[in-house]
């Protein structure tokens, strides 16, 4: 039986794994983790806490405004806040690493408008993948 999720794979395109290492190490506050030596140069993995949990940034073809995602799960409204005043203070910087898009706090978010609004909020890293953060 399935118990939870190991891991998600987002593709980014290659030579861009130093800003996967600002977005998600620094913007998005997952700790970076040792990958396989043979991988060093075209994978970068990311610790989701203490839960076990990781993301995985691999190199390869990308496809523009894909609607597939994660979701991340924080632990209140006032982390929740926190990181998406942190996602968008990046998007406003417009350095490489930066969000292609992110939801403006205090503005409504770019996902449907229901019930679950404003629990959550969305963004697009660098690359264009989508990403969704909720309680």
């Amino acid at each position: 039986m399935i118990t939870a999720i190991s891991h998600i794979n987002l593709i980014v395109p290659p030579n861009t794994l130093p800003h996967a290492l600002s977005f998600y190490g620094t913007t998005l506050g997952l700790t970076p983790r040792p990958v396989p030596h043979l991988e060093k140069d075209r994978l970068a993995w990311f610790d989701i806490g203490s839960s076990g949990q990781q993301v995985h940034i691999a190199s390869g073809p990308t496809e523009a405004e894909s609607p597939r995602h994660p979701c991340f799960k924080l632990e209140s409204p006032e982390k929740l806040m926190e990181l998406q005043r942190r996602i968008w203070e990046h998007f406003e910087r417009g350095d490489e690493a930066s969000p292609r898009a992110a939801d403006q706090p205090g503005m409504e978010n770019s996902g449907s408008k229901g019930v679950e609004y404003p629990q959550r909020f969305f963004a697009r890293d660098y690359a264009g993948n989508r990403l969704e953060f909720s309680l």
